[in-house]
Protein backbone atom coordinates (compact mmCIF):
# COMPACT_ATOMS: atom_id res chain seq x y z
CA UNK A 1 0.00 0.00 0.00
CA UNK A 2 1.35 3.10 -0.86
CA UNK A 3 0.81 6.06 1.77
CA UNK A 4 0.77 9.83 1.30
CA UNK A 5 1.38 12.36 3.96
CA UNK A 6 0.26 15.71 3.91
CA UNK A 7 2.75 18.29 4.42
CA UNK A 8 1.64 19.96 7.75
CA UNK A 9 3.07 23.42 8.30
CA UNK A 10 4.99 23.09 11.61
CA UNK A 11 6.92 25.33 13.54
CA UNK A 12 8.39 25.21 16.99
CA UNK A 13 6.72 27.10 19.95
CA UNK A 14 8.52 30.95 20.27
CA UNK A 15 8.36 33.92 22.11
CA UNK A 16 8.32 37.18 20.26
CA UNK A 17 8.08 39.76 22.61
CA UNK A 18 6.79 43.68 21.03
CA UNK A 19 5.79 46.29 23.26
CA UNK A 20 6.09 44.30 26.09
CA UNK A 21 3.83 41.81 25.12
CA UNK A 22 5.17 37.79 24.46
CA UNK A 23 2.89 35.99 21.88
CA UNK A 24 3.56 32.48 21.85
CA UNK A 25 3.11 29.94 18.54
CA UNK A 26 2.29 26.02 18.52
CA UNK A 27 2.07 23.90 16.17
CA UNK A 28 -0.80 22.25 14.50
CA UNK A 29 -1.21 18.68 14.64
CA UNK A 30 -0.11 16.67 12.00
CA UNK A 31 -2.60 15.57 9.37
CA UNK A 32 -3.90 11.89 8.97
CA UNK A 33 -2.10 9.93 6.10
CA UNK A 34 -3.94 8.80 3.04
CA UNK A 35 -3.65 5.43 2.15
CA UNK A 36 -4.01 4.38 -1.62
CA UNK A 37 -4.68 1.06 -2.85
CA UNK A 38 -1.81 -0.40 -4.55
CA UNK A 39 -2.66 -4.27 -4.93
CA UNK A 40 -1.57 -5.10 -8.25
CA UNK A 41 -0.41 -8.44 -9.96
CA UNK A 42 3.15 -7.35 -10.79
CA UNK A 43 2.45 -8.12 -14.22
CA UNK A 44 2.13 -6.02 -17.43
CA UNK A 45 -0.85 -4.08 -17.50
CA UNK A 46 -3.66 -5.88 -19.33
CA UNK A 47 -4.17 -2.73 -21.60
CA UNK A 48 -1.25 -0.24 -21.54
CA UNK A 49 2.71 -0.65 -21.54
CA UNK A 50 4.62 -1.60 -18.40
CA UNK A 51 3.84 -2.84 -15.35
CA UNK A 52 0.34 -3.82 -13.55
CA UNK A 53 -0.94 -0.02 -11.66
CA UNK A 54 -3.65 -1.47 -9.48
CA UNK A 55 -6.83 -3.86 -9.46
CA UNK A 56 -8.55 -1.56 -9.17
CA UNK A 57 -7.30 0.68 -12.03
CA UNK A 58 -7.16 -2.12 -14.32
CA UNK A 59 -10.80 -3.50 -13.33
CA UNK A 60 -12.46 -0.14 -14.04
CA UNK A 61 -10.32 1.22 -16.93
CA UNK A 62 -10.00 0.48 -20.48
CA UNK A 63 -8.13 1.55 -23.46
CA UNK A 64 -9.65 4.25 -25.32
CA UNK A 65 -8.90 6.96 -28.28
CA UNK A 66 -5.67 7.47 -29.37
CA UNK A 67 -4.07 10.63 -28.83
CA UNK A 68 -2.71 13.16 -31.54
CA UNK A 69 0.63 15.19 -32.18
CA UNK A 70 2.51 13.01 -29.67
CA UNK A 71 5.89 13.48 -32.01
CA UNK A 72 5.92 17.27 -30.94
CA UNK A 73 3.62 17.84 -27.97
CA UNK A 74 2.74 16.86 -24.61
CA UNK A 75 -1.12 16.33 -23.21
CA UNK A 76 -2.45 17.64 -20.66
CA UNK A 77 -6.01 18.90 -19.66
CA UNK A 78 -9.05 17.12 -21.08
CA UNK A 79 -12.68 18.86 -21.80
CA UNK A 80 -15.90 17.61 -23.78
CA UNK A 81 -17.63 20.06 -26.10
CA UNK A 82 -21.12 18.59 -26.46
CA UNK A 83 -22.64 19.19 -30.43
CA UNK A 84 -19.95 21.60 -31.31
CA UNK A 85 -20.48 21.31 -35.35
CA UNK A 86 -24.60 21.01 -34.77
CA UNK A 87 -24.35 17.14 -34.79
CA UNK A 88 -21.15 15.66 -33.13
CA UNK A 89 -19.64 15.86 -29.79
CA UNK A 90 -15.99 16.36 -29.09
CA UNK A 91 -12.94 15.35 -26.56
CA UNK A 92 -10.66 18.44 -26.56
CA UNK A 93 -6.84 17.49 -25.46
CA UNK A 94 -4.52 20.35 -24.55
CA UNK A 95 -0.84 19.84 -25.21
CA UNK A 96 1.93 22.41 -25.97
CA UNK A 97 5.06 22.11 -27.96
CA UNK A 98 7.91 20.18 -26.74
CA UNK A 99 10.01 23.19 -27.26
CA UNK A 100 7.86 25.54 -25.63
CA UNK A 101 7.29 27.84 -28.60
CA UNK A 102 3.31 27.02 -28.89
CA UNK A 103 0.39 25.03 -28.02
CA UNK A 104 -2.56 23.47 -29.32
CA UNK A 105 -6.54 22.35 -28.61
CA UNK A 106 -6.92 19.17 -30.18
CA UNK A 107 -10.33 18.00 -31.48
CA UNK A 108 -10.93 14.49 -31.31
CA UNK A 109 -14.74 12.90 -32.46
CA UNK A 110 -15.75 11.50 -28.96
CA UNK A 111 -17.57 8.70 -31.15
CA UNK A 112 -14.88 7.29 -33.36
CA UNK A 113 -11.95 8.83 -32.10
CA UNK A 114 -10.83 10.03 -35.08
CA UNK A 115 -8.98 13.50 -34.95
CA UNK A 116 -11.28 16.69 -36.46
CA UNK A 117 -8.36 18.81 -36.47
CA UNK A 118 -6.38 20.98 -33.87
CA UNK A 119 -6.64 25.28 -32.79
CA UNK A 120 -3.22 26.56 -32.60
CA UNK A 121 -2.32 29.05 -29.18
CA UNK A 122 0.33 31.12 -28.34
CA UNK A 123 2.53 29.04 -25.73
CA UNK A 124 1.76 28.13 -22.22
CA UNK A 125 1.77 25.09 -19.94
CA UNK A 126 -2.27 24.53 -21.14
CA UNK A 127 -2.74 22.55 -18.06
CA UNK A 128 -6.30 22.76 -17.98
CA UNK A 129 -9.42 23.48 -20.38
CA UNK A 130 -12.99 23.89 -19.63
CA UNK A 131 -16.08 24.05 -21.84
CA UNK A 132 -19.07 26.53 -21.32
CA UNK A 133 -21.61 25.58 -24.33
CA UNK A 134 -24.65 27.79 -22.81
CA UNK A 135 -22.09 30.89 -22.22
CA UNK A 136 -20.29 30.27 -25.64
CA UNK A 137 -16.75 30.18 -23.81
CA UNK A 138 -13.66 27.91 -23.37
CA UNK A 139 -11.25 28.83 -20.94
CA UNK A 140 -7.77 27.34 -21.12
CA UNK A 141 -4.59 27.73 -18.62
CA UNK A 142 -2.40 30.75 -19.30
CA UNK A 143 0.95 32.01 -18.08
CA UNK A 144 1.09 32.17 -13.79
CA UNK A 145 -2.12 32.00 -11.99
CA UNK A 146 -4.31 33.22 -14.93
CA UNK A 147 -6.60 31.65 -17.63
CA UNK A 148 -7.22 32.40 -21.19
CA UNK A 149 -10.69 32.74 -22.74
CA UNK A 150 -11.76 31.87 -26.44
CA UNK A 151 -14.46 32.17 -28.43
CA UNK A 152 -16.61 28.97 -28.59
CA UNK A 153 -17.40 30.20 -32.39
CA UNK A 154 -14.02 30.83 -33.09
CA UNK A 155 -13.15 28.26 -31.63
CA UNK A 156 -14.77 25.76 -34.13
CA UNK A 157 -13.59 27.50 -37.11
CA UNK A 158 -10.27 26.79 -35.37
CA UNK A 159 -10.35 23.49 -35.13
CA UNK A 160 -12.09 22.42 -38.12
CA UNK A 161 -9.42 24.29 -40.20
CA UNK A 162 -6.48 23.86 -37.74
CA UNK A 163 -5.84 27.35 -38.16
CA UNK A 164 -4.10 29.37 -35.22
CA UNK A 165 -6.79 31.07 -32.56
CA UNK A 166 -6.22 34.14 -30.54
CA UNK A 167 -7.33 34.61 -26.53
CA UNK A 168 -10.73 37.34 -26.22
CA UNK A 169 -8.97 40.38 -24.10
CA UNK A 170 -6.60 39.77 -21.70
CA UNK A 171 -6.11 37.10 -19.12
CA UNK A 172 -7.94 36.65 -16.27
CA UNK A 173 -6.21 36.04 -12.81
CA UNK A 174 -7.49 33.41 -10.94
CA UNK A 175 -6.33 31.67 -7.49
CA UNK A 176 -4.09 29.19 -9.90
CA UNK A 177 -4.59 27.72 -12.77
CA UNK A 178 -2.77 24.28 -12.39
CA UNK A 179 -5.87 22.76 -13.31
CA UNK A 180 -9.14 23.32 -14.65
CA UNK A 181 -12.77 22.07 -15.34
CA UNK A 182 -16.22 22.76 -15.22
CA UNK A 183 -19.32 20.97 -14.13
CA UNK A 184 -21.33 19.86 -16.33
CA UNK A 185 -23.48 22.58 -17.80
CA UNK A 186 -23.42 24.64 -14.75
CA UNK A 187 -21.72 28.27 -15.07
CA UNK A 188 -18.93 27.33 -12.67
CA UNK A 189 -15.23 27.25 -13.28
CA UNK A 190 -13.24 25.14 -11.11
CA UNK A 191 -9.58 26.26 -10.98
CA UNK A 192 -6.23 25.30 -8.61
CA UNK A 193 -2.91 24.43 -7.94
CA UNK A 194 -0.54 21.72 -8.25
CA UNK A 195 2.14 21.28 -5.44
CA UNK A 196 4.49 18.64 -5.47
CA UNK A 197 5.28 18.31 -1.63
CA UNK A 198 2.02 19.45 0.36
CA UNK A 199 -1.93 19.54 -0.43
CA UNK A 200 -2.86 22.30 -2.96
CA UNK A 201 -6.31 24.49 -2.89
CA UNK A 202 -8.95 24.95 -5.25
CA UNK A 203 -11.14 27.67 -5.86
CA UNK A 204 -14.64 28.52 -7.94
CA UNK A 205 -15.93 30.93 -9.63
CA UNK A 206 -18.69 31.92 -11.71
CA UNK A 207 -18.68 32.58 -15.33
CA UNK A 208 -20.71 35.50 -16.85
CA UNK A 209 -22.07 35.54 -20.67
CA UNK A 210 -19.08 37.81 -21.28
CA UNK A 211 -17.27 35.45 -20.24
CA UNK A 212 -16.00 37.52 -16.88
CA UNK A 213 -14.87 35.36 -14.04
CA UNK A 214 -16.91 36.22 -10.60
CA UNK A 215 -15.00 34.77 -7.72
CA UNK A 216 -16.90 32.45 -5.45
CA UNK A 217 -16.14 32.02 -1.46
CA UNK A 218 -14.73 29.16 -0.47
CA UNK A 219 -11.63 26.67 -0.96
CA UNK A 220 -11.33 23.13 -1.15
CA UNK A 221 -8.33 21.08 -0.37
CA UNK A 222 -7.05 19.09 -3.39
CA UNK A 223 -4.32 16.22 -2.94
CA UNK A 224 -0.68 16.77 -3.70
CA UNK A 225 0.93 16.92 -7.31
CA UNK A 226 -2.92 17.77 -8.28
CA UNK A 227 -2.88 17.08 -12.33
CA UNK A 228 -6.35 17.16 -13.70
CA UNK A 229 -10.12 16.97 -12.23
CA UNK A 230 -13.64 16.38 -12.80
CA UNK A 231 -16.59 17.75 -11.14
CA UNK A 232 -19.90 15.38 -10.67
CA UNK A 233 -23.33 16.53 -8.30
CA UNK A 234 -21.75 13.63 -6.21
CA UNK A 235 -17.74 13.21 -6.33
CA UNK A 236 -14.91 14.96 -6.99
CA UNK A 237 -12.08 12.80 -9.11
CA UNK A 238 -8.98 14.26 -8.88
CA UNK A 239 -5.59 12.96 -11.24
CA UNK A 240 -2.11 13.04 -9.17
CA UNK A 241 1.29 12.84 -10.65
CA UNK A 242 4.85 13.43 -10.59
CA UNK A 243 7.54 11.98 -12.32
CA UNK A 244 8.16 9.87 -15.41
CA UNK A 245 8.98 6.81 -12.99
CA UNK A 246 6.40 7.13 -10.24
CA UNK A 247 2.73 5.87 -10.01
CA UNK A 248 -0.25 7.86 -10.39
CA UNK A 249 -3.03 8.34 -7.90
CA UNK A 250 -6.70 8.67 -8.49
CA UNK A 251 -8.31 10.15 -5.96
CA UNK A 252 -13.06 9.60 -5.89
CA UNK A 253 -14.25 12.29 -2.66
CA UNK A 254 -17.80 12.62 -2.09
CA UNK A 255 -19.03 15.66 -2.20
CA UNK A 256 -20.80 17.22 0.72
CA UNK A 257 -20.54 17.99 4.18
CA UNK A 258 -16.68 17.50 5.25
CA UNK A 259 -15.58 17.34 1.00
CA UNK A 260 -13.68 20.69 1.47
CA UNK A 261 -10.53 19.11 3.92
CA UNK A 262 -9.40 15.67 3.00
CA UNK A 263 -9.33 14.40 6.44
CA UNK A 264 -12.85 15.04 6.50
CA UNK A 265 -13.79 13.83 3.01
CA UNK A 266 -14.88 10.20 2.57
CA UNK A 267 -12.92 9.52 -0.18
CA UNK A 268 -10.80 6.50 -1.68
CA UNK A 269 -7.76 6.50 -3.65
CA UNK A 270 -6.06 3.55 -5.59
CA UNK A 271 -3.02 3.94 -7.69
CA UNK A 272 -2.97 4.71 -11.35
CA UNK A 273 -0.30 3.96 -14.53
CA UNK A 274 2.19 6.69 -14.44
CA UNK A 275 2.13 10.83 -16.24
CA UNK A 276 -1.46 11.04 -15.43
CA UNK A 277 -2.89 14.10 -16.52
CA UNK A 278 -6.45 15.45 -16.89
CA UNK A 279 -9.71 14.02 -17.07
CA UNK A 280 -13.58 15.05 -18.44
CA UNK A 281 -16.65 13.00 -18.39
CA UNK A 282 -17.90 12.17 -22.22
CA UNK A 283 -21.56 10.27 -21.81
CA UNK A 284 -21.35 7.82 -18.97
CA UNK A 285 -17.62 7.73 -18.67
CA UNK A 286 -14.77 9.37 -17.63
CA UNK A 287 -11.82 9.89 -19.75
CA UNK A 288 -7.82 10.51 -18.67
CA UNK A 289 -5.29 11.53 -20.53
CA UNK A 290 -1.16 10.80 -19.98
CA UNK A 291 1.38 12.77 -20.59
CA UNK A 292 3.55 9.79 -20.85
CA UNK A 293 3.02 8.97 -25.04
CA UNK A 294 4.78 12.14 -25.52
CA UNK A 295 7.94 11.20 -27.66
CA UNK A 296 9.84 14.19 -25.42
CA UNK A 297 9.44 11.02 -22.74
CA UNK A 298 8.41 8.23 -24.65
CA UNK A 299 12.09 8.71 -26.82
CA UNK A 300 14.02 9.50 -24.14
CA UNK A 301 16.93 7.48 -22.51
CA UNK A 302 15.35 7.59 -19.10
CA UNK A 303 11.99 6.42 -20.07
CA UNK A 304 8.23 6.50 -18.24
CA UNK A 305 7.58 3.45 -16.10
CA UNK A 306 4.37 3.42 -18.10
CA UNK A 307 4.28 4.88 -22.07
CA UNK A 308 0.63 5.28 -22.61
CA UNK A 309 -0.13 7.17 -25.56
CA UNK A 310 -3.95 6.59 -26.03
CA UNK A 311 -7.00 7.96 -23.58
CA UNK A 312 -8.08 5.66 -21.24
CA UNK A 313 -11.61 5.37 -20.32
CA UNK A 314 -13.89 3.85 -17.22
CA UNK A 315 -17.44 3.61 -16.44
CA UNK A 316 -18.28 6.92 -14.38
CA UNK A 317 -20.30 4.70 -12.05
CA UNK A 318 -17.70 2.62 -10.78
CA UNK A 319 -15.49 5.84 -9.67
CA UNK A 320 -18.57 6.89 -8.27
CA UNK A 321 -19.20 3.85 -6.30
CA UNK A 322 -16.17 3.62 -4.60
CA UNK A 323 -16.82 7.35 -2.44
CA UNK A 324 -18.00 6.03 1.01
CA UNK A 325 -21.46 7.53 1.60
Amino acid sequence: MKTLLKKATTTAAASVLMLGLTTVGTAPAEAAAITCDSKSSGKDGPFYDGESASYAYDKRFSKSHPVPALATNIPQGTATWSNWDGSNDLILVTSYESGHRSAIIIGIDAKTGKQVGQALLAYSHVGGIAVFEKQGWAFVSGKGDTVRKYSLAKLKNAIKKSLPIEQEGTAQTVYASSFLTSHGPSNTLWAGKFEDSKRGLMHSYTVGSDGKLSYRPGSWEVPTKTQGLIVTKDVFIYSTSHGRNNRSNLYVVRRGAGDKDLDTAKKHCFRAPSMSEGLTVYGSNVYLAFESGAHYYSKAADKPRNIISNLHKAPLSSLEALAPR
